[in-house]
C-alpha cells in the first residue's frame, strides 16, 4: 500500500509497507494458538527494547492510558508525585494524578528550555516524593530531557523513576538495564509509550514497562483505583497470550511484531544515531528558510522540532499549502499556536522523505511570498547528515 500522503507530524508516523501487510493480516480469534504466538513474540520483542528484568504491558489504548498505568500503579492517594515538566505533555501528568487523590508538585521550564537539575535536586530533599516524572522529550516543544543527569538524581533520593517514553521510544536510550551514574541501583523504573510514533505502527497501542522494583511498589499497594489499568489483572496474560482478561487488538498486535522486528533489526544504537541525524539534519535546513528551532540544540529532541516561523508567514495557509502538495505537518500548541509548527522526523521517516518536505515547505513560503532558496535548504540537510554521520 503506497502512503497516500507525507505524513510528518509528531506522530501518527509514517507506516511501511511491511507493517501494513501485517495489519491486513486475516484476524484471528485472539485466543488462537496462531495469534498467541505472535503475541508472545511482540511482548518478548518488547522487553528486549526495554532491557527490562520486570515486566511489559501491551494493550489497547493510547498513549494518556500508558500514562495512567504507570502513575496509578506506583504511586497512592495521598502520596507525593514530583512532575519535571518541558511543555504541554509534561504538564499532563498533574491533572492525571490529581484525579487519583495523588499530591502534585510540578518544576515547569519556559518552554524551549529544559528544567534546572538544581532545581530537581532541591526539591526532592524538601520532601519526599514516592515517585518523579520525567518526560523523555515533550510533543509540544522538541525538547529532550537529560536522563543521565536526572535519574541519579531521582534515585538518590528514594523516588521511583517514571520516564514518559511516547515520543522517544524506539528513537532515544531508554535501556532500563542502565545503571547511571554507574550506581547499580539507579536505573528507570517504569517507561511508558504508545505505538504510533517511533516504534511506526498506527495508534490504538500503550505500552508500558516496570523494573522488579516497580513491579514491588505495585504490591505493596494490594489495590489501586483502577480495573482496566490495573497491572495485575494483565500480568496473567503476558505471561500467557492465551488466557483471557480484555481482547487484545489482533491486527494491530501484527503490526507491532513486524514493527519490533524493523526496530531489533536495525539496532538501537544505529537508531539512536539516525535519529539524532536527522533532527539536527531537518533543523539545519529549514534553517535557511529564516526558521529557527524552540529547543536550542543542545537541549533538542531527536524525534521531532517545533519550528517558529520568521516574519510574514501566515500559518494556516502555510499547512493548507503544504497539504496541498502532500506534505501534512502539525500546528503548535498552547501559546505557540500560530506561531510555529511542529516536523516529526522519526520511526520508519526516511532522508528521502525529509527532503521532499523541505522542498515542499520551501515552495509553501515561497507561495506566500518569502524568498527562500530550497535547493541550498537540501544541500545543508545533506551536507549535515553527513557531517553528524561522520
Amino acid at each position: 500500500m503506497k502512503n497516500q500522503e507525507l505524513l510528518l507530524v509528531p506522530g501518527p508516523t509514517p507506516v511501511v509497507d511491511e507493517i501494513y501487510d501485517a495489519l491486513a493480516s486475516e484476524t484471528r480469534g485472539h485466543t488462537d494458538p496462531r495469534f498467541v504466538e505472535v503475541f508472545k513474540r511482540a511482548i518478548g520483542n518488547t522487553k528486549k527494547l526495554f532491557r527490562t528484568d520486570g515486566e511489559v504491558y501491551i494493550v489497547a489504548g493510547s498513549g494518556t492510558l500508558a500514562m495512567e498505568m504507570a502513575i496509578v500503579n506506583t504511586v497512592a492517594r495521598g502520596e507525593r508525585l514530583l512532575v519535571i515538566s518541558h511543555g504541554y505533555f509534561g504538564d499532563r501528568f498533574t491533572p492525571l494524578a490529581k484525579a487519583f487523590g495523588i499530591e502534585v508538585d510540578v518544576l515547569q521550564s519556559e518552554w524551549g528550555k529544559r528544567v534546572d537539575p538544581a532545581l530537581v535536586e532541591q526539591k526532592v530533599k524538601e520532601k519526599a516524593y514516592k515517585a518523579v516524572t520525567i518526560t523523555h522529550a515533550d510533543t509540544s516543544t522538541g525538547v529532550a530531557s537529560d536522563l543521565d543527569t536526572l535519574i541519579p538524581i531521582i534515585k538518590a533520593s528514594g523516588a521511583l523513576a517514571i520516564v514518559d517514553g511516547v515520543v522517544a521510544t524506539a528513537a532515544m536510550d531508554e535501556d532500563m538495564s542502565k545503571a547511571y551514574g554507574g550506581h547499580e541501583a539507579y536505573k528507570i523504573d517504569v517507561v511508558l509509550t504508545g505505538s504510533q510514533k517511533a516504534i511506526g505502527i498506527p495508534p490504538g497501542l500503550a505500552l508500558v514497562a516496570f523494573s522488579k522494583t516497580a513491579l514491588a511498589a505495585r504490591a505493596a499497594m494490594e489495590t489501586i483505583p483502577a480495573y482496566y489499568a490495573d497491572i495485575d489483572n494483565w500480568r496473567p496474560i503476558m505471561g500467557n497470550p492465551a488466557m483471557y482478561f480484555a481482547t487484545p487488538p489482533v491486527n494491530l498486535i501484527y503490526a507491532l511484531d513486524v514493527a519490533l522486528q524493523i526496530v531489533l533489526e536495525e539496532g538501537m544504537k544505529a537508531r539512536e544515531a539516525r535519529h539524532v541525524a536527522f533532527g539536527k539534519a531537518v533543523r539545519a535546513a529549514l534553517g535557511v528558510y529564516g526558521m529557527t528551532a524552540l529547543a536550542n540544540e543542545d537541549v533538542a529532541a531527536p524525534t521531532l522540532s517545533c519550528m517558529l516561523y520568521p516574519e510574514g508567514v501566515e500559518d494556516a495557509t502555510f499547512r493548507v499549502s503544504l497539504a496541498s502538495r502532500g506534505v501534512i505537518v502539525a500546528g503548535a500548541l498552547a501559546h505557540l499556536a500560530g506561531k510555529a509548527f511542529r516536523i516529526g522526523h522519526m520511526g520508519n521517516t526516511t532522508a528521502a522523505m525529509l527532503e521532499e518536505g523541505i522542498i515542499a515547505i520551501g515552495e509553501a513560503l515561497q507561495e506566500q511570498g518569502l524568498d527562500v532558496n530550497t535547493e541550498q535548504s537540501v544541500r545543508v540537510f545533506s551536507e549535515t547528515m553527513e557531517a553528524v554521520q561522520a
